[in-house]
């Protein structure tokens, strides 16, 4: 048995903008390298600003979107291998939880069919009382029970319920693996800490890993064993979470931290970050060059190289930071 659940190897996903001819590529995802390891389960963020590629390499693991170049292996098999590749055990391993819950339940089913036909359809249970208890159980561990949610259609419950519905459903298949693509971002934010809680609660119970995708700095350094940074398609940081957080090597990390505030922290004003630009994604040499105020004409020309930190970590940076008592200074 391989001791990574997930590996990405220099994983990329191209897209074309505009017309054949006088359209131009996006490398959405560039080279994009990442593990999770099997032997013990763990919550990994992927965070970063709105188009930089977090929603893409969600996809690819999910497999509605194939790579274009590099490899993605799940217990040690690719997933480019279609003669190994078994459909029903990918969906017994891989679970997804999306954004909108109202957008994962059709409003003319009632929402606990969806959790039956998971258990029987996947051959979780074999009977309708089998797949009652399995359900019921399951829905206690999110908060809920079958007499509550039995019957009603999505639109009777509120969007913190209607997610723990979502995570329900996915955790019938007892999952070794769960992406959960911003399952916060259409949650009242007085509910959006249940739900985080939630998750951390459940990977110890279920033995389940999640890779949160997520813009949220503050839950993500709340909930987080890992964080992988993403800028314009190309990962830059990666590490583990309080390390990132707390003295971050990147000159786009720090810009973040200091941008997003702490669980509990109140917004003093709003912050905005750059829209995305097809030029960025477009450059061969750091594509953060442009924005960085540490930027020399190296940082300009030539491509970054990866920076082993030690400590798991590691930075896409010519000039990692290290934090110094006086403040940031290159490394």
């Amino acid at each position: 048995m391989s001791e990574k659940l997930l590996q990405l190897r220099e994983v990329s996903k191209v897209f074309r903008i505009g017309g054949l001819l006088l359209g131009k590529k996006i490398r959405a995802v560039d080279k994009v390298s990442l593990d999770i390891d099997a032997r013990r389960p763990v919550i990994l963020s992927i965070v970063g600003e709105s188009g930089c590629g977090k929603t893409t390499l969600a996809k690819m693991i999910l497999r509605v979107h194939r790579a274009d170049e590099g490899s993605i292996l799940l217990g040690g098999q690719d997933y480019t291998d279609t003669r190994a590749y078994n459909p029903l055990r990918f969906r017994l391993d891989v679970q997804p939880i999306f954004q909108n819950p109202y957008e994962s339940f059709s409003p003319r089913k009632p929402v606990d069919s969806y959790l039956f036909n998971t258990a029987l359809r996947l051959g979780i249970c074999k009977t309708r009382k089998e797949a009652e208890a399995l359900v019921d159980q399951t829905l206690r561990d999110v908060g809920l029970s079958l007499n509550a949610v039995k019957g009603k259609y999505n639109a009777q419950f509120s969007g913190g319920e209607l997610q723990r519905v979502s995570i329900a459903r996915a955790l019938i298949a007892r999952p070794k693996l769960i992406i959960a693509d911003e399952p916060v971002a259409a949650i009242d934010a007085s509910l959006k800490m249940n739900i985080v809680n939630l998750f951390k609660e459940l990977k110890d119970k279920y033995k389940v890993s999640f890779i949160y995708i997520t813009h949220d700095l503050s839950t993500a350094y709340y909930i987080s064993d890992y964080i992988a940074t993403l800028y314009r398609g190309v990962l830059i940081e990666y590490g583990p979470a309080k390390a990132i957080m707390d003295d971050p090597a990147h000159p786009y990390t720090q810009l973040l931290m200091n941008a997003i505030p702490r669980v509990g922290d109140k917004w003093k004003e709003d912050v905005s970050l750059p829209d995305m630009e097809d030029r960025e994604y477009l450059k061969l040499c750091c594509k953060f060059a442009d924005r960085c105020p540490l930027a020399d004409e190296r940082c300009r020309s030539q491509p970054p190289p990866m920076v082993e930190l030690g400590g798991e970590r590691r930075v896409l940076c010519f000039y990692p930071l290290v934090q110094k008592e006086e403040g940031f200074v290159h490394g």
